[in-house]
């Protein structure tokens, strides 16, 4: 079959033909588009983007072709429990560390992607609640970052969240099992986490930059958690 020429950014919407969650890329003066053409509507939706965009001196650049993923907005939460100093992390497998030549268990955070029109927070506690078995009383926002802006627009809500933790170990599974989730449960000293990230043995940039803030804000968190 023919493939559809792709169709130009600032034509006509056709709301069948795009998914809705790959609309077109909003205006900005320094954006220039060309053509934006859907050729991936699956779970997350890509995009192939023709466009320039506006020099320092006002000239326009070349003409570039991009893919773009569209994975949308996703939250991630540390808990933290300020009275023993202990974290709660979560390993489990990922296919595309094992495609990029990593060991395919990964030592994270709980994480999960935004319904629309879901509040952050509340969803981030739910992961946790789905991921770990554990339920935040607290919660402190740590920021919204881009995690892959070079190709990319996911953009992550990122929690710390106060939960009383058993003693360190192995706590057991948890996920859901009708997305295929299996998360294995691990509470650690919080110095153990961080020395884990000094080692570059937390090989993904979530759990590793929610562990770098906790370890420049725990004393903080301790004496807000703690005594209020």
């Amino acid at each position: 079959m023919k493939a559809s020429p792709p169709r130009a950014t600032g034509s006509p919407p056709d709301a069948a033909a795009r998914p809705p969650k790959a609309p077109e890329v909003p205006p900005h003066p320094l954006y220039l588009p060309e053509r934006d053409e859907v050729v991936w509507s699956g779970r997350f939706a890509l995009q192939i983007v023709r466009f320039r965009y506006r020099r320092s001196d006002g000239s326009p650049s070349n003409t570039l072709t991009w893919e773009l993923w569209r994975r949308g907005q996703g939250v991630v939460m540390l808990p933290y429990d300020p009275w023993t100093r202990r974290v709660a992390l979560i390993e489990q497998f990922r296919l595309p560390a094992l495609a990029a030549g990593e060991a395919p268990m990964m030592t994270e955070c709980p994480a999960g992607l935004l319904e629309a029109g879901e509040d952050p927070e509340a969803a981030a506690r739910r992961e946790v609640e789905e991921e770990t078995g554990f339920t935040p009383d607290r919660v402190a926002p740590i920021g919204a970052f881009l995690l892959m802006q070079g190709g990319c627009d996911e953009r992550m809500h990122f929690f710390c969240g106060r939960t009383r933790l058993p003693e360190p170990g192995l706590i057991g599974t948890r996920g859901l099992e009708a997305e295929g989730e299996e998360t294995r449960v691990l509470v650690l000293d919080a110095d153990a986490a961080y020395a884990m990230v000094a080692r570059n043995e937390i090989r993904n940039v979530t759990a590793a930059m929610a562990l770098m803030w906790l370890q420049l804000n725990a004393t903080r968190l301790e004496e807000e958690w703690t005594t209020r």
